[in-house]
C-alpha cells in the first residue's frame, strides 16, 4: 500500500501538467477532488459503508479536507505553471520533516530528541540544495517555490490531524477519504465559480484524462491507501510516503516533458531524505540494529 500511494502520488505530477493546459491552478484542485470523491462514492456503494451524520465529525473532516487537499492541491498546481513537475516533486520529499516540525510543536507527539533536530537541519541543508541558493532562485519564480513550501506544510499540520482526529472515529476508510476531498470539492466550488474562466483553452483528451486519472487514483485511491498505512504506523513514518513520489515524478518528467534537471536538484532531494530518515530515527534504528545483530 505504502508503495502504491508513492507511486500514484509521483505520476500526478505529470499529469497537474497536462491538466494545467485546460484549466487554472484552483480547477485543477476542483475537478481532482470532485473525481476523486467521486470514486470514493463509488466505493461507498459498493461497500455499503454508512456516512457520518454528527455536524461535528463533518466539521473535523472539512478541517483535514483543507489542509490535505483543498489549499496544497491548488498551491501546488499554482506552482507548477512557474517550475517543474519534477522540481515540485522534489521539494514535495520535505513533507516529512514538516510532519516531525508539526508534531513538535503544534500536536506535542514526542519530546525534542537530538537526531530530530540533527535532522531537521540536514533536511534544511537539503532545501537549499535543490534550490541552488548559492546563485538566488535561478529560474525559479519565487511565490511558486513559497507555494510549494506552504502546501508542505499544509500535509505537516494535516497527516497528524487526521491521525488524531479522523482515525479515532472509526470509519470505514473510504468514508473518511470521502470526508476529506468532499469536503475539499465543496470549499473549492465557489471560488473556483467566482475566480475567472473555469477552462483556459479547450480540453485535450490528454487534459481530460489527466485530470480524472488525477483524481480518481491520485486523490481517491491514494488517499485511501495513504490512510490504511498511517492507521497502522503513524503520521511521521506516512508522510515519507513522499521519499518515492519524487523518483517517479523526475523520470516521467524528464522523458515525457522534456524537463531540464539540474544536478543539484536530486543531489539535494537525497539530503532532504536523509535528514527526513534521521529526523524520523530510522538512521539510528538501522545503527542500533547492526550493532545488536
Amino acid at each position: 500500500m505504502y508503495t502504491v500511494a508513492g507511486l500514484i502520488w509521483g505520476a500526478s505530477f505529470l499529469f497537474i501538467e497536462y491538466a494545467l493546459t485546460a484549466l487554472t491552478p484552483i480547477g485543477v484542485a476542483f475537478w481532482r477532488t470532485t473525481f476523486g470523491a467521486l470514486a470514493m462514492l463509488i466505493a461507498i456503494l459498493i461497500y455499503r459503508s454508512k456516512l457520518p451524520t454528527s455536524f461535528e465529525v463533518w466539521k473535523k473532516m472539512t478541517i483535514a479536507g483543507l489542509f490535505m487537499s483543498s489549499v496544497p492541491f491548488t498551491l501546488i498546481a499554482y506552482a507548477q505553471t512557474y517550475v517543474s513537475s519534477a522540481l515540485a516533486s522534489i521539494l514535495n520529499a520535505v513533507t516529512p520533516i514538516a510532519t516531525v516540525i508539526v508534531m513538535l510543536i503544534a500536536f506535542r507527539s514526542e519530546k525534542v530528541k537530538a537526531h530530530v533536530v540533527v535532522g531537521l537541519f540536514v533536511g534544511l541543508a537539503g532545501v537549499l540544495v535543490i534550490l541552488g541558493v548559492w546563485q538566488g532562485f535561478g529560474d525559479n519564480e519565487p511565490l511558486a517555490i513559497v507555494a510549494i513550501l506552504v502546501a508542505i506544510f499544509c500535509y505537516g499540520i494535516g497527516t497528524p490531524y487526521v491521525r488524531k482526529n479522523i482515525t479515532p472515529l472509526g470509519y470505514a476508510t473510504e468514508v473518511s477519504v470521502f470526508g476529506q476531498i468532499g469536503t475539499a470539492s465543496l470549499t473549492l466550488l465557489p471560488v473556483y465559480l467566482l475566480s475567472g474562466p473555469l477552462i483556459t483553452s479547450s480540453p485535450t483528451v490528454m487534459a481530460i484524462v489527466s485530470i480524472v486519472i488525477l483524481g480518481a487514483l491520485g486523490s481517491g485511491v491514494a488517499y485511501l491507501l495513504f490512510y490504511k498505512v498511517l492507521d497502522v504506523v503513524g503520521s511521521a513514518i506516512a508522510a515519507s510516503v513522499t521519499y518515492i513520489t519524487p523518483i517517479i515524478a523526475v523520470v516521467l518528467g524528464v522523458v515525457l516533458l522534456n524537463e531540464q534537471l539540474h544536478w543539484y536538484e536530486p543531489v539535494g532531494g537525497i539530503i532532504v531524505i536523509l535528514g527526513a530518515a534521521i529526523s524520523q530515527g530510522s538512521i539510528l534504528s538501522l545503527f542500533k540494529g547492526k550493532q545488536n545483530a
